[in-house]
């Protein structure tokens, strides 16, 4: 496997400052725990939960923190944007078009990228999270597949209060949520845990990767708990505009 690393771009580099400055406008961020030296320039696959349009901010800001600059699979309406879709090409994000069989090129692009020594950063839940506590949900197994083919491990971000910033509705009501934030200045959250154990998961056996899948949201949970500490049933700020899915409920978290 060719490890000898990818160099993120200085357009890229650059937006992660400017994403700190974002976090540190709207909020304060707090970040905890870390990644291997190792590892940090890759390969490695970070998987996080997905619980506000505001995420890729947080976590451009919270990898900047740890030197670390991610490749973000992000879904392909990001890339059909003007302006937007351009910066995300150069700045070597993958685009993922869910729903469509490309999906399974950008897999393969993903898991080429990681074992050229890429750091790539993906959302198990495939989506943001729409269970009642806004806990991870059962995950789809594109994550588990990723760190199958490349061979890369999987380091855990779970991360809490970006959801109060923006909206599940953005751009509707954007406006009101920044400023509401401005005001409050929520505290965000972000924890990378230990790599996931999966090296006893044989990737050929049946239902590995729903097997490794499941353990992943296991470790993300587990590592949201402490970040939300006074909210374990659900959180303090609701969104009214927010859909409730119960039908991708994580069983682990419901067996407590």
């Amino acid at each position: 496997m060719d490890t000898t690393g990818w160099r993120a771009p200085l357009l890229w580099r650059a937006a992660q400052l400017l994403a700190r400055a974002a976090v540190g406008a709207l909020g304060h961020l707090e970040v905890t725990g870390d990644v291997p030296a190792e590892l940090r320039r890759g390969p490695l696959v970070l998987a996080a939960n997905h619980i506000s349009l505001f995420d890729p901010v947080v976590l451009a800001a919270a990898c900047r923190a740890r030197g670390i600059a991610p490749r973000i699979m992000a879904t392909g309406g990001l890339f059909r944007t003007p302006v937007l879709g351009a910066l995300m090409r150069r700045a070597g994000h993958i685009r993922v078009d869910r729903g469509t069989t490309s999906v399974h090129q950008a897999l393969d692009t993903a898991a080429a990228a990681v074992a050229r020594g890429s750091v790539v950063l993906v959302y198990p839940e495939g989506r943001i999270g729409l269970a009642p506590g806004m806990w991870p949900e059962r995950g789809k197994t594109g994550a588990a597949r990723l760190a199958f083919a490349s061979g890369a491990p999987v380091v855990p971000v779970a991360q809490w209060g970006s959801h109060e910033v923006l909206p599940y509705r953005a751009p509707q009501g954007m406006l009101r949520g920044i400023a509401h934030a401005v005001r409050r200045r929520p505290v965000i959250r972000v924890h990378f845990g230990a790599p996931v154990a999966l090296a006893d998961v044989p990737p050929g056996s049946p239902g590995a990767a729903r097997r490794a899948t499941d353990r992943i949201i296991d470790a993300i949970t587990d590592c949201l708990v402490p970040l939300r500490p006074d909210e374990p049933d659900g959180p303090r700020h609701v969104d009214p505009g927010r859909p409730v899915d119960v039908s991708r409920i994580h069983r682990r978290h419901l067996a407590g």
